[in-house]
């Protein structure tokens, strides 16, 4: 029995270069605009994680730096 072999890994941050790259003059007006909400809300995560990160970073400087 021979196993089929497996789809290989996307790469970090493929799928939003793919997104980029699609043609936007298949989408209707209602399809844009719930793709800029869609945008907006993954814009919003990504800063929120960023602001952990930068706090974390923050911290841990705060906690090693020589008095």
């Amino acid at each position: 029995m021979t196993e089929e072999p497996a789809e290989p890994r996307r790469a970090r941050g493929q799928a939003l270069t793919d997104a980029c790259k699609e043609d936007l003059e298949l989408f209707g007006r209602e399809e844009l605009e719930a793709r800029i909400d869609l945008l907006q809300a993954e814009i919003d995560r990504v800063r929120g994680h960023l602001g952990r990160k930068l706090a974390g970073r923050a911290a841990a400087e705060a906690l090693f730096s020589k008095p």
